[in-house]
């Protein structure tokens, strides 16, 4: 059965336009996971209010079901949604949380700069700066092997006109 490459991009293609970008939590604990899913569901309504969700954000964080890495990970998220854009903001936090994942160090740190990357991959790529942003999706796809960052690769290299690179990049992950 030969895959339909193009209904594919496609789907890729209207997810980006709808939402604001793929992160991957796979490899967060359970806890971490509920507590994103619940963001993740506040950040889709319809009424989405994003000091309510900086502000459960921040009492996860000071209950230590979340890390500072992770805390600054989600609130850049909240940044950078469709609905509050505030670019400064986002820039900000990426550097926080690049600071912080170093001074955390451990076995996380690999995912955590791998976070870092994407996030200044998603500003550049908000701001429509394909090519930079590429550079940085790239380099989280480097850093940290996962559907999610393989596709905000592929978003990238749609924007910039890359249709047969991004065809044969899913050749290449089939």
């Amino acid at each position: 059965m030969a895959m339909d490459y193009q209904a594919l991009i496609d789907r890729v293609t209207q997810a980006v336009d709808h939402r604001s970008y793929f992160t991957p939590v796979v490899h967060l604990d359970p806890e971490e996971r509920a507590i994103l899913a619940v963001v993740e569901r506040a950040m889709a309504a319809d009424d989405f209010d994003a000091e309510a969700t900086r502000a459960f954000l921040e009492e996860q964080h000071r209950a230590g079901r979340l890390d500072q890495v992770l805390l600054l990970s989600a609130l850049h998220v909240v940044a950078c949604h469709p609905r509050v854009g505030d670019w400064a903001e986002a820039a900000r936090l990426a550097g926080e949380q690049e600071l912080a994942a170093l001074e955390l160090g451990g076995p996380k740190l690999d995912a955590n700069l791998a976070s870092v990357d994407r996030h200044r991959g998603v500003l550049a790529f908000s701001r429509h700066h394909y090519e930079v942003a590429l550079d940085y999706l790239g380099r989280a796809l480097e850093r940290q092997r996962s559907a999610e960052n393989f596709t905000n690769v592929l978003a990238a290299l749609l924007r910039l006109g890359e249709d047969e690179e991004a065809e044969s990049l899913l050749v290449q992950a089939r």
